[in-house]
């Protein structure tokens, strides 16, 4: 098979009539590469650290989700960037896309600057505050420092994917990862082992990697938005800061970091759960989140193309067809999701056999993945519905599914549950969230939320737009 077949560029794909099947897969499949490319930046690291010792290991159990933190908390920006130029893509209003991007670009780089420096000074006590042992917290520690200092190449490599996602140009992002993805793998032994010439940096090593890799993706990825070589293309003179502009971006984005920032929260909660337990515990809870997160790539690629996929009809004023492509897509994903999570659960062992030696640590991360795999589905098919709520710009409805789901589910229950089951209720709450998370976002989509905010003129606003929302009940009447 030619990959041209099965790769398409903005170009050859049309998202906003004919066939829904055919444009959310070419959508998705080079967003689920992009995503597992992304992860292989941290299982790189995983693998390579796991050798070192158990200690090192649990600090970057503990680094990860940090880190998720602080890029979360700007990653509303790169949401509302993406979520206004896909509505005034849809609306072929490119002069208006392109200046959504220029603006955005601006604004993420202030608040990724802002985070880095941030972070760098948070470390530590937020180490403390999650409950790392003494061990711990110096190797933790030396990760993250470097990790937030060059947290501008994170976040601006996300960024840029974010924009041409929202353009709706997702095979470019992909090779972009590839080639770093790629480094990244060559280089970390090199920096951690001090393999040949360079030093023995362990732990370090990893951090400067990644930092150094994701740096140049966002170079190349700079150098196709100021050429406009892929369609959109950002303008100097379009990066003169407005405040307005800003204020939409902040309506927009603080919402969606709310809901990236919940999940890194519940995330960080639940190790100071975990952290009471033994070092073996939270290095095979470790393992398993991050087996958990890949596995998970596909209905997160599918939720980031429904995202797209419902701005641009929004803006073209297809809600029919933004809808259908809601439904569709998490009935897709529910059962893809509930077949992939049977494989993880007879496999797990092996799995988490790949990441270290230590048979404590693999006993607990194998029990871990065997009792959240059957409910892979649940999740799959909520995270879809979530990025049907960020298309269409709210951004607020996605934000308090996440919350409801992990800070008023999962978290009190993994609390609850551990008196009464030992490390065994953590994985039980896991279970109970990711089951009520699909019928709450079901529900609360089936009441039509995802209607009330659509691009007019002057940007995205919030209201009801009534002419367009009773085409759209006549549409569905017919």
């Amino acid at each position: 098979m030619k990959l041209d077949n099965v790769f398409k560029s903005k170009e050859e794909i049309n998202l906003t009539s004919g066939s829904l099947v055919k444009p959310l897969f070419y959508l998705a499949l080079p967003v689920i590469i992009t995503n597992l490319l992304r992860t292989a930046y941290n299982l790189a690291d995983m693998f390579w650290v796991g050798r070192l010792s158990k200690e090192a290991l649990a600090a970057i159990t503990f680094s990860y989700p940090i880190v998720f933190l602080f890029i979360s908390l700007g990653m509303g920006v790169a949401v509302a960037g993406s979520v206004l130029v896909a509505q005034y893509e849809g609306a072929n209003e490119r002069e208006r896309a392109e200046y959504a991007a220029s603006q955005t670009l601006v604004f993420s780089l202030l608040v990724a600057v802002i985070l880095g420096v941030g972070g760098f000074f948070l470390v530590q006590p937020v180490l403390r505050l999650l409950g790392a042992a003494p061990d711990v917290i110096p190797l933790a520690t030396s990760y993250l420092e470097i990790v937030t200092l060059g947290l501008f190449s994170l976040f601006g490599f996300s960024v840029f994917i974010a924009l041409m996602r929202g353009y709706g140009e997702t095979v470019t992002p992909m090779l972009i990862m590839l080639l770093s993805v790629t480094l990244n793998i060559i280089i970390d032994p090199f920096l951690i082992f001090g393999w040949l010439w360079f030093p023995a940096l362990g732990i370090q090593g990893a951090a400067i990697a990644t930092v150094f890799c994701r740096g140049l993706g966002l170079v190349v990825g700079l150098w196709i938005l100021f050429t406009g070589r892929k369609g959109l293309k950002v303008h100097l003179k379009d990066m003169t800061p407005n405040y307005d502009f800003f204020k939409r971006i902040v309506n927009i984005g603080i919402p969606a970091s709310i809901e990236g920032t919940g999940r890194a929260v519940s995330v960080n909660a639940l190790l100071s759960v975990v952290g009471g337990f033994a070092t073996s515990v939270v290095a095979g809870y470790g393992i398993g989140i991050r087996v958990f997160s890949t596995v998970f790539l596909p209905a997160l690629a599918v939720s980031r193309s429904v995202e797209t996929m419902t701005g641009q009809n929004i803006g073209a004023r297809r809600f029919d067809r933004a809808e259908r492509a809601n439904y569709l897509a998490s009935k897709v994903m529910f059962v893809a999701m509930t077949l992939l999570g049977v494989v993880v659960f007879f496999t797990a062992p092996f799995i988490v056999s790949f990441f270290t030696p230590d048979q404590e640590v693999i006993q607990v991360g194998a029990e871990f993945l065997r009792y959240i795999s059957l409910t892979f589905g649940f999740v799959g098919g909520a995270r879809v519905f979530s990025g049907g709520f960020r298309g269409a710009g709210q951004t607020m409805v996605a934000a308090a599914i996440v919350i409801i789901m992990l800070g008023l589910i999962r978290y009190p229950l993994a609390i609850y549950f551990s008196g009464l089951f030992d490390r065994v209720g953590i994985w039980w709450a896991f279970v109970v969230s990711n089951v009520s998370g699909l019928f709450i976002a079901y529900f609360w989509f089936r009441r039509g939320a995802w209607k009330e905010q659509i691009i007019d003129e002057e940007g995205i606003e919030k209201g009801e737009a009534a002419e367009d929302i009773a085409e759209f009940e006549e549409t569905l009447s017919e």
